[in-house]
Protein backbone atom coordinates (compact mmCIF):
# COMPACT_ATOMS: atom_id res chain seq x y z
CA UNK A 1 0.00 0.00 0.00
CA UNK A 2 1.10 3.12 -0.68
CA UNK A 3 1.90 6.27 1.88
CA UNK A 4 -0.59 8.01 -0.25
CA UNK A 5 -3.07 5.36 0.24
CA UNK A 6 -2.42 4.44 3.58
CA UNK A 7 -2.89 8.58 4.08
CA UNK A 8 -6.58 8.61 2.96
CA UNK A 9 -7.71 5.55 4.49
CA UNK A 10 -6.94 6.61 7.70
CA UNK A 11 -9.05 9.98 7.17
CA UNK A 12 -11.81 7.46 6.07
CA UNK A 13 -11.99 6.38 9.29
CA UNK A 14 -13.14 9.61 10.39
CA UNK A 15 -16.11 9.75 7.88
CA UNK A 16 -17.18 6.23 8.09
CA UNK A 17 -17.70 6.86 12.03
CA UNK A 18 -19.85 9.31 10.87
CA UNK A 19 -21.89 7.41 7.97
CA UNK A 20 -21.22 7.22 4.47
CA UNK A 21 -23.91 5.75 2.56
CA UNK A 22 -21.36 4.92 -0.55
CA UNK A 23 -20.13 2.47 1.46
CA UNK A 24 -23.39 1.29 2.19
CA UNK A 25 -23.95 0.71 -1.35
CA UNK A 26 -21.03 -0.62 -2.67
CA UNK A 27 -21.00 -3.64 -0.70
CA UNK A 28 -24.69 -4.82 -1.66
CA UNK A 29 -23.78 -6.43 -5.30
CA UNK A 30 -20.94 -8.10 -6.17
CA UNK A 31 -19.35 -6.29 -9.23
CA UNK A 32 -16.73 -9.00 -10.31
CA UNK A 33 -19.37 -10.63 -12.85
CA UNK A 34 -19.16 -6.93 -14.29
CA UNK A 35 -15.65 -7.25 -15.37
CA UNK A 36 -15.99 -9.43 -18.15
CA UNK A 37 -18.45 -8.01 -20.00
CA UNK A 38 -16.66 -4.70 -19.78
CA UNK A 39 -13.24 -6.10 -20.81
CA UNK A 40 -14.95 -7.88 -24.01
CA UNK A 41 -15.10 -4.03 -25.10
CA UNK A 42 -10.86 -3.82 -25.21
CA UNK A 43 -10.04 -7.34 -26.89
CA UNK A 44 -7.49 -6.12 -29.14
CA UNK A 45 -9.13 -8.50 -32.42
CA UNK A 46 -12.11 -5.82 -32.31
CA UNK A 47 -12.59 -3.07 -33.65
CA UNK A 48 -12.87 -1.17 -30.36
CA UNK A 49 -9.22 -1.90 -29.41
CA UNK A 50 -7.02 -2.67 -27.08
CA UNK A 51 -6.77 -2.91 -23.07
CA UNK A 52 -8.26 0.58 -20.69
CA UNK A 53 -6.00 2.32 -18.70
CA UNK A 54 -7.89 2.36 -15.68
CA UNK A 55 -9.65 -0.67 -14.31
CA UNK A 56 -13.04 -1.87 -15.50
CA UNK A 57 -14.92 -2.16 -12.33
CA UNK A 58 -13.28 1.55 -11.61
CA UNK A 59 -14.97 3.04 -14.50
CA UNK A 60 -18.16 1.54 -14.28
CA UNK A 61 -18.34 2.49 -10.20
CA UNK A 62 -17.56 6.38 -12.40
CA UNK A 63 -20.23 6.38 -14.16
CA UNK A 64 -22.38 4.95 -11.51
CA UNK A 65 -21.47 8.18 -9.30
CA UNK A 66 -21.77 10.60 -11.99
CA UNK A 67 -25.14 9.61 -12.13
CA UNK A 68 -25.98 9.68 -8.54
CA UNK A 69 -24.74 12.82 -8.34
CA UNK A 70 -26.17 14.60 -11.62
CA UNK A 71 -22.54 15.76 -12.31
CA UNK A 72 -20.90 16.62 -15.92
CA UNK A 73 -17.93 14.64 -17.00
CA UNK A 74 -15.08 17.40 -15.53
CA UNK A 75 -17.34 18.22 -12.81
CA UNK A 76 -17.21 14.19 -11.78
CA UNK A 77 -13.20 13.89 -12.53
CA UNK A 78 -12.93 17.01 -9.72
CA UNK A 79 -15.11 15.48 -7.06
CA UNK A 80 -13.59 11.33 -7.71
CA UNK A 81 -10.32 13.55 -6.84
CA UNK A 82 -11.78 15.57 -4.36
CA UNK A 83 -13.93 13.57 -2.12
CA UNK A 84 -12.70 10.95 0.02
CA UNK A 85 -15.86 9.00 -0.14
CA UNK A 86 -15.92 8.79 -4.17
CA UNK A 87 -12.37 7.80 -3.55
CA UNK A 88 -12.91 5.15 -0.92
CA UNK A 89 -16.11 3.94 -3.46
CA UNK A 90 -13.63 3.28 -6.69
CA UNK A 91 -11.25 1.43 -3.70
CA UNK A 92 -8.33 4.41 -3.21
CA UNK A 93 -7.21 3.36 -7.62
CA UNK A 94 -3.95 5.19 -7.78
CA UNK A 95 -5.35 7.29 -10.49
CA UNK A 96 -8.54 8.86 -10.90
CA UNK A 97 -9.90 8.62 -14.47
CA UNK A 98 -9.68 12.07 -16.40
CA UNK A 99 -13.13 13.35 -17.68
CA UNK A 100 -12.00 12.67 -21.45
CA UNK A 101 -11.78 8.59 -20.42
CA UNK A 102 -15.08 9.01 -18.86
CA UNK A 103 -16.77 9.87 -21.77
CA UNK A 104 -14.59 7.36 -23.86
CA UNK A 105 -15.86 4.91 -21.92
CA UNK A 106 -19.16 5.76 -22.27
CA UNK A 107 -19.13 6.20 -25.95
CA UNK A 108 -17.32 2.87 -26.18
CA UNK A 109 -20.16 1.06 -24.07
CA UNK A 110 -22.80 2.98 -26.71
CA UNK A 111 -21.06 1.16 -29.43
CA UNK A 112 -20.56 -2.18 -28.20
CA UNK A 113 -24.35 -2.35 -27.25
CA UNK A 114 -22.78 -3.00 -23.38
CA UNK A 115 -25.29 -1.98 -21.56
CA UNK A 116 -27.60 -4.25 -22.21
CA UNK A 117 -25.22 -7.16 -20.66
CA UNK A 118 -24.52 -4.92 -17.74
CA UNK A 119 -28.53 -4.75 -16.95
CA UNK A 120 -28.74 -8.08 -17.28
CA UNK A 121 -26.15 -8.60 -14.99
CA UNK A 122 -27.59 -6.43 -12.16
CA UNK A 123 -31.28 -8.56 -12.89
CA UNK A 124 -29.69 -11.47 -12.40
CA UNK A 125 -27.91 -10.68 -9.02
CA UNK A 126 -31.36 -9.39 -7.86
CA UNK A 127 -33.06 -12.79 -8.74
CA UNK A 128 -30.26 -14.49 -6.77
CA UNK A 129 -31.35 -12.54 -3.97
CA UNK A 130 -34.75 -13.50 -4.03
CA UNK A 131 -35.94 -10.47 -5.20
CA UNK A 132 -37.60 -12.14 -8.16
CA UNK A 133 -40.66 -10.43 -9.45
CA UNK A 134 -43.95 -11.83 -7.61
CA UNK A 135 -47.28 -9.79 -7.49
CA UNK A 136 -47.24 -7.37 -9.95
CA UNK A 137 -45.45 -4.63 -12.61
CA UNK A 138 -46.10 -0.82 -12.64
CA UNK A 139 -45.25 0.51 -16.11
CA UNK A 140 -44.29 4.57 -16.35
CA UNK A 141 -42.47 6.82 -18.13
CA UNK A 142 -41.04 10.43 -17.39
CA UNK A 143 -39.26 13.40 -19.57
CA UNK A 144 -35.38 13.59 -19.42
CA UNK A 145 -34.94 16.80 -20.57
CA UNK A 146 -31.77 17.96 -22.78
CA UNK A 147 -30.74 21.49 -24.12
CA UNK A 148 -32.63 22.26 -27.57
CA UNK A 149 -30.24 25.26 -28.27
CA UNK A 150 -31.70 28.38 -29.78
CA UNK A 151 -33.67 26.57 -32.22
CA UNK A 152 -37.63 27.14 -32.44
CA UNK A 153 -39.65 24.18 -32.60
CA UNK A 154 -39.84 23.23 -36.35
CA UNK A 155 -35.95 23.42 -36.68
CA UNK A 156 -34.57 20.55 -38.17
CA UNK A 157 -32.69 18.26 -35.78
CA UNK A 158 -30.43 15.15 -36.45
CA UNK A 159 -27.57 15.42 -38.44
CA UNK A 160 -28.37 19.32 -39.01
CA UNK A 161 -27.98 19.66 -34.81
CA UNK A 162 -24.84 21.79 -33.70
CA UNK A 163 -23.17 19.52 -31.64
CA UNK A 164 -23.90 22.07 -28.26
CA UNK A 165 -27.41 21.34 -28.52
CA UNK A 166 -29.14 17.76 -28.94
CA UNK A 167 -29.35 16.14 -31.95
CA UNK A 168 -31.97 13.31 -31.22
CA UNK A 169 -34.33 14.94 -28.66
CA UNK A 170 -37.85 15.70 -30.27
CA UNK A 171 -40.64 18.54 -28.50
CA UNK A 172 -43.91 17.34 -27.34
CA UNK A 173 -46.25 18.85 -25.00
CA UNK A 174 -47.91 17.87 -21.90
CA UNK A 175 -50.57 19.23 -19.96
CA UNK A 176 -50.02 22.71 -22.13
CA UNK A 177 -46.31 22.75 -20.73
CA UNK A 178 -43.35 21.72 -23.67
CA UNK A 179 -40.84 19.51 -23.33
CA UNK A 180 -38.19 19.00 -24.87
CA UNK A 181 -35.32 15.75 -25.07
CA UNK A 182 -36.46 12.07 -24.42
CA UNK A 183 -38.00 9.57 -22.06
CA UNK A 184 -37.17 7.13 -19.95
CA UNK A 185 -39.61 4.18 -19.61
CA UNK A 186 -39.68 1.42 -16.90
CA UNK A 187 -41.21 -1.27 -15.34
CA UNK A 188 -40.86 -1.82 -11.92
CA UNK A 189 -42.43 -4.69 -9.72
CA UNK A 190 -45.05 -3.87 -6.92
CA UNK A 191 -43.54 -5.50 -4.42
CA UNK A 192 -39.63 -4.28 -3.74
CA UNK A 193 -39.86 -0.85 -5.90
CA UNK A 194 -37.26 -2.19 -7.96
CA UNK A 195 -36.68 -1.42 -11.89
CA UNK A 196 -37.03 -4.22 -14.00
CA UNK A 197 -36.94 -3.22 -17.67
CA UNK A 198 -36.67 0.16 -18.84
CA UNK A 199 -36.57 1.50 -22.29
CA UNK A 200 -34.91 4.94 -23.83
CA UNK A 201 -37.01 6.82 -26.39
CA UNK A 202 -37.64 10.43 -28.00
CA UNK A 203 -40.09 12.58 -25.81
CA UNK A 204 -42.44 12.68 -28.90
CA UNK A 205 -43.08 8.83 -28.42
CA UNK A 206 -46.43 8.49 -26.62
CA UNK A 207 -46.11 6.23 -23.42
CA UNK A 208 -48.68 3.75 -24.81
CA UNK A 209 -46.26 3.42 -27.49
CA UNK A 210 -44.20 1.12 -25.59
CA UNK A 211 -44.36 -2.12 -23.60
CA UNK A 212 -42.50 -3.70 -21.04
CA UNK A 213 -44.48 -6.20 -19.55
CA UNK A 214 -44.24 -9.85 -20.18
CA UNK A 215 -46.77 -12.64 -20.31
CA UNK A 216 -48.04 -14.07 -17.09
CA UNK A 217 -47.53 -10.66 -15.38
CA UNK A 218 -50.21 -8.03 -13.91
CA UNK A 219 -49.09 -4.78 -15.48
CA UNK A 220 -50.67 -1.59 -13.69
CA UNK A 221 -50.59 1.36 -16.15
CA UNK A 222 -52.56 4.92 -16.08
CA UNK A 223 -54.66 6.16 -18.30
CA UNK A 224 -52.35 7.36 -20.91
CA UNK A 225 -52.29 3.50 -22.07
CA UNK A 226 -55.87 3.40 -22.31
CA UNK A 227 -56.60 0.95 -25.43
CA UNK A 228 -52.64 0.10 -25.73
CA UNK A 229 -52.24 -3.79 -26.37
CA UNK A 230 -50.26 -5.19 -23.03
CA UNK A 231 -48.78 -8.67 -23.13
CA UNK A 232 -49.39 -9.33 -19.44
CA UNK A 233 -52.67 -8.87 -17.76
CA UNK A 234 -53.78 -5.76 -18.39
CA UNK A 235 -54.68 -3.48 -15.48
CA UNK A 236 -54.79 -0.08 -17.03
CA UNK A 237 -57.31 2.73 -15.62
CA UNK A 238 -59.74 3.33 -17.85
CA UNK A 239 -61.18 6.59 -19.51
CA UNK A 240 -63.96 8.06 -21.02
CA UNK A 241 -64.08 9.14 -24.40
CA UNK A 242 -66.51 11.44 -26.13
CA UNK A 243 -70.10 10.89 -25.73
CA UNK A 244 -69.32 7.39 -23.02
CA UNK A 245 -68.14 8.43 -19.91
CA UNK A 246 -67.11 5.88 -17.41
CA UNK A 247 -69.23 4.48 -14.75
CA UNK A 248 -68.90 3.76 -11.66
CA UNK A 249 -67.52 0.16 -11.86
CA UNK A 250 -64.37 1.92 -13.83
CA UNK A 251 -63.92 4.62 -11.23
CA UNK A 252 -63.72 2.16 -8.49
CA UNK A 253 -61.63 0.19 -10.78
CA UNK A 254 -59.65 2.98 -11.54
CA UNK A 255 -59.28 4.24 -7.69
CA UNK A 256 -57.72 0.68 -6.83
CA UNK A 257 -55.46 0.42 -10.14
CA UNK A 258 -54.06 4.18 -9.18
CA UNK A 259 -53.79 2.92 -5.17
CA UNK A 260 -51.23 0.24 -6.61
CA UNK A 261 -49.73 2.53 -9.05
CA UNK A 262 -48.98 5.17 -6.10
CA UNK A 263 -45.42 3.56 -5.86
CA UNK A 264 -44.33 3.74 -9.60
CA UNK A 265 -43.33 7.29 -9.27
CA UNK A 266 -40.55 6.62 -6.69
CA UNK A 267 -38.33 5.61 -9.07
CA UNK A 268 -38.36 8.62 -10.90
CA UNK A 269 -38.53 10.62 -7.63
CA UNK A 270 -35.38 9.42 -6.48
CA UNK A 271 -33.68 10.05 -9.88
CA UNK A 272 -34.79 13.71 -10.30
CA UNK A 273 -34.84 14.82 -7.05
CA UNK A 274 -32.26 12.95 -5.43
CA UNK A 275 -29.53 12.26 -8.04
CA UNK A 276 -30.53 15.27 -9.95
CA UNK A 277 -29.97 13.21 -13.28
CA UNK A 278 -33.11 14.22 -14.94
CA UNK A 279 -31.52 16.52 -17.31
CA UNK A 280 -28.85 14.91 -20.13
CA UNK A 281 -25.84 16.61 -21.81
CA UNK A 282 -25.11 13.92 -24.10
CA UNK A 283 -26.24 14.91 -27.83
CA UNK A 284 -27.80 11.20 -29.48
CA UNK A 285 -30.25 8.73 -28.23
CA UNK A 286 -27.81 5.93 -27.81
CA UNK A 287 -25.96 7.96 -25.75
CA UNK A 288 -28.78 8.77 -23.83
CA UNK A 289 -29.89 5.14 -23.68
CA UNK A 290 -26.12 4.62 -22.09
CA UNK A 291 -26.94 7.23 -19.66
CA UNK A 292 -30.53 5.75 -18.71
CA UNK A 293 -28.89 2.52 -18.32
CA UNK A 294 -26.33 3.33 -15.70
CA UNK A 295 -29.68 5.86 -13.89
CA UNK A 296 -31.99 2.85 -13.76
CA UNK A 297 -29.06 0.94 -12.54
CA UNK A 298 -28.11 3.27 -9.94
CA UNK A 299 -31.84 3.69 -8.40
CA UNK A 300 -31.80 -0.31 -7.86
CA UNK A 301 -28.27 0.01 -5.97
CA UNK A 302 -30.45 3.10 -3.73
CA UNK A 303 -32.86 0.80 -3.45
CA UNK A 304 -31.49 -2.55 -2.63
CA UNK A 305 -29.94 0.16 0.60
CA UNK A 306 -33.48 0.44 1.26
CA UNK A 307 -34.78 -2.73 1.34
CA UNK A 308 -31.34 -3.64 3.54
CA UNK A 309 -32.22 -1.10 6.35
CA UNK A 310 -36.48 -2.30 6.40
CA UNK A 311 -34.97 -5.83 6.67
CA UNK A 312 -32.90 -4.72 9.31
CA UNK A 313 -35.67 -3.09 11.35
Amino acid sequence: MSLTNFAFKEEYKRLENLGDKLSEIESLIDWKPFRPIIAEMYINKTEFGGRPNVDEIVMLKMLVLQQWHGLSDPELERQATDRISFRKFLGFPAKIPDHTTVWAFRERISQAGKEDEIWNEMQRQLNKKGLKIKQGMIQDATFIHADPGHANLDTPRGNEAKTRRCKDGTWTKKASKSHFGYKLHTIEDTEYDLIRRYRTTTASVHDSQVDLSEEGEVVYRDRGYFGAISKGYDATMQRGVRGHPIGIRDKMRNKRISRKRAKGERPYAVIKNVFTSGFVRVTTLARVNVKMAITAFSYNLYQLRTIRRKSLG
